[in-house]
């Protein structure tokens, strides 16, 4: 990963939209976005997205900090509007086979290459991810920071949060449509009281637990 191009100083007042505007005075563009959703769940896929947009999407915010209406909302916008959107969805079974780690570095570098437009410029949230093809720089909460990555977690996000539903109608007693896979108490409960189902992630601690607690 690179560093900003020299000369692309961003000020604090630059909005969701200035590291895009300051990397496209630099030459560096189209500008892509990379996020991912699922990350910290115990159950469930992970799903990465990478965006490329060039213009603004009405109410973007990073999707942590949206609604759940205001999500679908800027899902639809971001699907209609953005030069270019591409998703990754790894299974709960291939990330206990690689590692989450490893899964979550190769869906993000795999939803970049699924991109039928080549960036000029990447950006990941978090930690950098090498072997993308292009320039690129990781930053410390990108999500709320740069629209690309906005709208990457977003995508991300509400194709999760859509598969977790479905998932709940066939695992109704883990109520996946209420807590995503997340390990919330209810989700907790219903783990000890039924152990893990086929969407459950072995590598988690409380999901070993209860597949020793079934068995023992």
């Amino acid at each position: 990963m690179t560093r900003l191009a020299k000369g692309s100083t961003i000020r604090r007042d630059a909005g969701l939209y200035g590291f895009e505007r300051a990397l496209a005075r630099q030459g560096l563009h189209p500008v892509a976005g990379v996020d991912e959703a699922g990350r910290g769940a115990c159950a469930g896929p992970l799903v990465a997205a990478a965006v490329i947009l060039d213009r603004p999407i009405r109410g973007l915010a990073d999707s942590k900090l949206l609604t759940e209406k205001r999500r679908e909302a800027c899902f639809e916008l971001i699907m209609d509007r953005a030069v270019d959107v591409s998703v990754v969805v790894v299974p709960a079974g291939e990330c206990d086979r690689m590692g989450l780690h490893v899964a979550n570095i190769a869906a993000l570098r795999r939803a970049l290459a699924r991109l039928s437009v080549r960036p000029g410029y990447v950006l990941t949230d978090g930690f950098p991810v090498d072997g993308l093809g292009a320039p690129g720089l990781a930053m410390w909460k990108g999500d709320r920071v740069a629209a690309s990555i906005s709208a990457a977690s977003v995508i991300a996000k509400v194709t999760r949060d859509r598969m977790m539903v479905r998932l709940h109608e066939d695992y109704p007693a883990y109520e996946f449509a209420t807590h995503k896979g997340y390990s919330t108490p209810v989700h907790q409960r219903a783990l000890e009281l039924n152990g893990p189902c086929p969407e459950h992630r072995r590598r988690y601690v409380n999901v070993r637990a209860a597949m020793e607690g079934r068995t023992a």
